[in-house]
C-alpha cells in the first residue's frame, strides 16, 4: 500500500489502533493496579470524577467505551458496592443522575494516581516531550469535529 491518500490514512489508522492495543495490554497487566476494579470500571468512575455535575446515564455513555446496556448493569454492580450513587433528576423525574460517592472518589483518586505514573513511566520512554506534545495536538485534532457536533447537537435539542 502506497503511503499517500487512503492507503496512508489506513496506516496511519492501523499504527493508531496497534500503539492503542499494545498501550492497553501494557495498562492492564499492571500489578496491584487494577485489584478494586477493572479498567472498564475505572473508566466509569474517571468518567463521573470529570464531570461537573452528576451525570445521567445516556450523557455517561458517551463518555465511555461500552454499549448501555453493557453500562447499565456496570453502573449497578457499582452502586452495589458502594461506590456510585443514583439520585432523581430534579429536571426530569423520570431520569435519574449518577455520582461517585466518598469511597469512589477515593477509590478513584488512588487508582488514578498509580495508572498515571505507570502512563508518565511508559510515554516517556517512548516519547520524548515534543512527541507527547505532538500526541496531543493530534489527538484533540481527531476528537475536535467530534466534540463540536456533541456541543451543536446540545443546542438543537
Amino acid at each position: 500500500m502506497s503511503s499517500s491518500g487512503a492507503g496512508l490514512a489506513l496506516e496511519s489508522w492501523e499504527a493508531f489502533l496497534a500503539a492503542h492495543r499494545e498501550l492497553f495490554r501494557i495498562f492492564s497487566e499492571e500489578d496491584g493496579v487494577w485489584t478494586e476494579v477493572s479498567m472498564k470500571e475505572y473508566d466509569v468512575l474517571y468518567t463521573l470524577a470529570r464531570a461537573e455535575e452528576p451525570l445521567r446515564l445516556c450523557d455517561l455513555s458517551d463518555g465511555v467505551l461500552l454499549s448501555q446496556p453493557a453500562l447499565s448493569r456496570m453502573v449497578d454492580r457499582l452502586i452495589d458496592r458502594g461506590l456510585l450513587s443514583k439520585a432523581a433528576d430534579p429536571e426530569d423525574g423520570r431520569a435519574t443522575r449518577l455520582s461517585l460517592t466518598r469511597r469512589g472518589a477515593t477509590l478513584q483518586r488512588q487508582i488514578g494516581w498509580s495508572h498515571g505514573k505507570s502512563i508518565y513511566q511508559e510515554l516517556r520512554t517512548r516519547l520524548n516531550s515534543e512527541e507527547q506534545r505532538e500526541l496531543k495536538r493530534i489527538c484533540e485534532k481527531l476528537v475536535a469535529p467530534l466534540a463540536e457536533e456533541s456541543e451543536e447537537e446540545g443546542e438543537d435539542s
